[in-house]
């Protein structure tokens, strides 16, 4: 009865405005991605409006392990963007699990980042950069 009544009393309570809020995107990380999840997300639909890097490691990669943390944390965060100002997601491809897919990029040394934009290589670098480094490396995308 008490929870009719309270159901009553909403109903007969004026509408109130509410602010119109936008939040960021969420961003995306897609870890260990499989071939099917790759090809998913570095397609020309998923990369319109962002870039993805593709992380490509091994786990007994000594400078994948300095990499990857580091690839983590900044595409985790809402402020980093593009050099065109698109957001950035993150996906990682063990080299081990995929190697068609290493060998369809030429991945012949690790850590290798490529960069998807438009459905489309954009960019790649290889080795363990430091942060100042990838941040240029992202503006120029």
């Amino acid at each position: 009865m008490a929870s009719a009544l309270r159901l009553r009393s909403l109903a007969l309570r004026p509408l109130q405005a509410r602010a119109f809020h936008v939040t960021p995107r969420a961003l995306e990380h897609f870890l260990d991605a499989d071939k099917e999840t790759f090809a998913r997300v570095t397609s020309k639909e998923h990369t319109k409006d962002r870039v993805v890097l593709v992380d490509f490691y091994a786990d007994w990669c000594g400078p994948c392990k300095q990499l990857s943390p580091l690839l983590e944390q900044l595409t985790s965060s809402p402020s980093l963007t593009s050099g065109s100002g698109r957001p950035v997601d993150l996906v990682t491809v063990d080299v081990d699990a995929e190697p068609e897919l290493s060998m369809q990029y030429k991945v012949s040394s690790i850590p290798t980042v490529v960069a998807f934009k438009d459905g489309e290589k954009a960019g790649q670098f290889v080795g363990a950069l430091p942060e100042p480094a990838i941040k240029k490396f992202l503006g120029g995308l």
